[in-house]
Order: structure tokens, then sequence, then C-alpha cells
């Protein structure tokens, strides 16, 4: 079996095992991975951008090299490639986990139990949730359903086309390196540095698929295009800001404005203008849309990787040729 077949195989039964399965309420990969990093940055951590790239390349490094050994081992064996690609997979996605938390605020909001939803919210993202009303959960939720697409699902799919079980693990390190040290807080603001930049370029090609694709499978791909092309440069994220704003457009709603992060208020620029206020609804129309962002990033990812098998291989051909004639 080709290995552009097995990364399509073993990738989409990855999917499959998380839709079905979620994430392990213990023992996560990712989680694992977490302790490990947390326990190299209590070894290394000064407030210097150095020891903060060496943390970065010990993690990340380790992350790549291991997906790499094992993929050695397996590389005889088409089925125990599939195997290895799908438990990767598995492992470094997160739509389930994602689409679960949010439809739970959602379900606290229609309830009508404010406090339900704010105590739920930290689970998807890092806002105040004191500080939000319900509009303002409800917006914050469809937010960070639009950057976790990216993020936790066709990021990953992205660099496993690219470079198959070591491109998976190495992009969920960076990811989890990026919310573990690359914020703006006084302890990794320079420690953290080297992890953020890092993110910003690995999650460059994952967040413009997810925007094609959001503005193609949803309901409005004019508006998600116009929303995109006028509203992501003003986000002060180079990739939240064409996700979340081809998101806002293809669902018709406005994203952005005021918000709050651990008694940190940012003021940012509000994504789609022309679109009506954020309700309930909306989560799930978010969440559906996630799904569907998701399948067609597999099936971009897999026809890339044909695709340029098959260019590989028609080339020397070709040459040979020339060189005849």
């Amino acid at each position: 079996m080709r290995a552009d077949r097995e990364f399509a195989y073993g990738a989409a039964a990855g999917l499959l095992g998380d839709l079905l399965l979620g994430d392990p309420r213990r023992g996560h990969p990712v989680a694992v991975f977490g302790r490990a990093a947390a326990a190299v940055e209590r070894v290394l951590w000064q407030d210097d951008r150095g020891r903060g790239a060496l943390h970065t390349a010990v993690c990340v490094g380790g992350a790549v090299a291991l997906g790499s050994l094992a993929a050695r081992l397996v590389r005889s064996s088409p089925a125990a490639s599939v195997a290895l690609t799908g438990a990767a997979t598995w492992a470094v996605v997160g739509g389930t986990s994602l689409a679960r938390e949010a439809r739970a605020v959602g379900r606290a909001l229609e309830s009508g139990d404010l406090g339900a939803a704010r105590a739920r919210l930290p689970h998807l993202c890092g806002r105040d949730p004191q500080a939000l009303d319900a509009d303002g959960i409800a917006r914050a939720v469809v937010e960070s359903v639009a950057e976790n697409t990216s993020d936790a699902v066709v990021g990953a799919l992205v660099w496993g086309a690219v470079a198959g079980v070591p491109g998976l693990l190495g992009f969920r390190a960076v990811n989890t390196l990026d919310a573990m040290v690359g914020h703006k807080s006084p302890r990794h603001l320079r420690y953290g540095w080297a992890s953020a930049r890092l993110d910003d370029v690995a999650g460059w090609p994952g967040a413009r698929l997810t925007a094609v694709l959001a503005a193609a499978a949803g309901p409005d791909p004019r508006g998600a295009v116009l929303a995109w092309r006028a509203d992501a440069a003003k986000h002060p994220s180079p990739n939240a800001g064409p996700v979340e704003a081809s998101f806002a457009g293809a669902l018709g709603v406005r994203l952005g404005g005021t918000l709050s992060y651990a008694g940190r208020v940012e003021h940012r620029p509000v994504l789609n203008g022309g679109g009506r206020a954020v309700t309930v609804a909306d989560i799930d129309r978010a969440v559906r849309l996630s799904r569907r962002v998701g399948w067609l990033a597999l099936g971009a990812g897999a026809a890339a990787r044909i695709g340029v098998r098959a260019v590989a291989r028609a080339v020397p051909r070709g040459r040979g040729k020339g060189r005849t004639a």
C-alpha cells in the first residue's frame, strides 16, 4: 500500500475514532506530553528567550523524533502504518471534545443557567467568564469553535499530510506548548516567545485552509470571503483572524469586540460588522460547520498527498524521455 493511501485510511480512522470515542478521561497522550513539557520547564526556566527556545526545541524535537521512530518501526507493514497513523490522528485531534464543550455551554445558556455556562466556559477558552453576559458567552464559544477548528483539527491534518506521523505529533506539540507558555504573562513573556512564534508559523497553512473550507462549507460562502478579506488582518493573531472572520461571514454573525482575560481588557476589532449579534442557536451552527470543515480538510490533505506523489512519479519519466529524444 502506498504511503499516501496509508495516510488517508489512517487519518480517516483517527477522525472516526475521535467522533465515536472522543478523548479519554485519563491518560490522554496530549496530557502526558503536557506534564513532560512542564517538567522540562521546571529545569530550564529563566526569564530569557534563549532558554525558552531550548525548551521549545527539546519538547517539539522529542515529539517529532518519537513519531519518526514509530513510523520507521512499522514502515514494512502497511496495516501497522495505517493503525499508527490512525492512533496518532485520534491522539492529536480534538474535534469531539470541542463540540462537546461548546454544546454543554449552549445547553446551559438555553436553560437560563448563566452560572453553569460561566463555569463551563474555561474548558473552551481563557476568557474571564464573570465579565460576560449570556450573549458574550455565546460569542466567545463561537469564536473558540472557529479558532480551535484550525488548532485542534485542520492544522494537525495539514502537517500529517505533509510529514505523516511526525508531522501530526510535531504540530500538536507546538500547539500545546503555545497554550502552556506562549501567552503574555510576566513569567512567559520572554520564555514563551519561541513557542508562540513557532505556533504562528506552524498554524499558518492550517488557518488559511480552515478559512477556505469554512467559506466552501458554510451557508454564506460569499459573506465568508468578504469578511475574511475585509477583517482578518485587523485581528491581533495572524492565524485566528482569517478563521474567525471566515466563520463570522459564513454564519452571518458579528465576532470580536471587547474581551477580558484574567482582568486584562482587550478591545478587538469587530469581524463581519454587517452581521447580526451571536445567539445561543449559533453555537450548534458553528459546531456543525466545524465538523464539515474537519472532514473536508481530511479530503484535501489526502488529495494533496496523492497529487504530489503522482507528479513526483511522472517527472522522472518525462525527463528520461526528453534525454532519449
